[in-house]
């Protein structure tokens, strides 16, 4: 996806420029090509951004580490605020108020739609990545056999040793 020049969006029919995609998002490894539609808004002192977008990832799953596949959906809005001049990026020490932790652009920079895109994706990625067969956490109850038999040869291991008090 090209990048928007910002002022080229407010010269648009009702400030808005709809985008339609299918396509590989660099850093974003898919099975399928990420597909959906965008709109982006320059509403004057912001840009709004409207995304409906899905792809398929394969994700391992933190129980089994087996790998799976995902279908990832991205339905947002995001509000872009536009400023005249950007803050220092690499400035030693910044302070913020709570209404500064917003997403910034330059009034006259460009807004990029795939890097944006890929930070929604990145963000809909599942914090647990559990696969769908997966068997149920059984947790450390006392009442349940040994259930992960991967020990199994370092008890019959410890088994053969002599013990302490011997």
């Amino acid at each position: 996806m090209d990048r928007l020049y910002i002022p080229q969006i407010a010269r648009a029919p009702q400030s808005t420029v709809d985008l339609a995609f299918r396509e590989n998002l660099p850093d974003l490894e898919t099975l399928t090509p990420v597909e959906g539609k965008m709109s982006v808004r320059h509403g004057g002192t912001f840009l709004e951004v409207r995304a409906q977008a899905k792809a398929v990832v394969t994700l391992t799953c933190d129980r089994t580490l087996v790998q799976f596949n995902h279908r990832l959906e991205v339905d947002t809005t995001e509000t872009l605020w536009l400023v005249d001049r950007l803050p220092e990026k690499y400035a030693d020490e910044v302070e913020l108020t709570l209404e500064e932790l917003v997403e910034n652009l330059p009034r006259d920079g460009y807004f990029d739609p795939g890097q944006w895109l890929y930070e929604q994706f990145c963000l809909a990625i599942p914090y647990q990545k559990i696969a769908p067969d997966a068997p149920p956490f059984q947790g450390d109850r006392p009442d349940t056999p040994e259930l992960d038999r991967r020990w199994a040869a370092l008890a019959a291991l410890q088994e053969t040793l002599p013990s302490e008090g011997d």
